[in-house]
């Protein structure tokens, strides 16, 4: 029997989906751009305020994932409002939200399928896999990464 779904407002990101993060996301100490047309990015994925020549080291990373993890988690409560979800569903929204940012996470079509009623959780879940393009192109990265928070999401990972 499946554990029922929890309000949001209780769950966590779990600590192996942080690792998870930082495991997809890479280290890199000093800023780079990931693909050209990006941003510059350090550490395990971050871009916020980094400009080329910038360095950190692991535990600064680290920290810095976890603070960006909290502030997705919040942004992403606000905009799903009181529909439960089982962890696994959250860990994975979590993943992908790091990746596409809450603003375009909010305004989705996923977050359209949980807030109907009753809330879609599998087409909620399949709309993970879309978001594996960038400027339009799908990227080998993006869609393994998908499969992987898509397969999290529906409970099979």
């Amino acid at each position: 029997m499946k554990h029922p779904r929890t309000a949001i407002a209780t769950l966590a990101l779990s600590a192996s989906t942080l690792v998870g993060l930082a495991v997809h996301e890479g280290y890199r100490e000093i800023a780079y751009i990931p693909v050209p047309g990006d941003r510059p990015t350090i550490g395990f994925g971050d871009a916020q305020g980094v400009k080329l020549g910038d360095r950190t080291d692991p535990v600064r990373a680290m920290i810095r994932l976890n603070a960006q993890a909290e502030t997705f988690q919040r942004e992403m409560r606000a905009c799903i409002g009181d529909v439960p979800l089982h962890q696994h569903e959250w860990d994975a929204f979590v993943s992908l939200t790091f990746n596409i940012g809450s603003g375009a996470f909010c305004r989705s079509t996923l977050v359209r399928e949980l807030r109907k009623t009753p809330p879609n959780y599998v087409n909620a879940c399949d709309q993970i896999l879309r978001w594996d393009k960038f400027q339009g192109r799908p990227l080998a990265g993006l869609t393994k990464r998908r499969a992987a928070e898509h397969a999290q999401c529906i409970g099979t990972k």
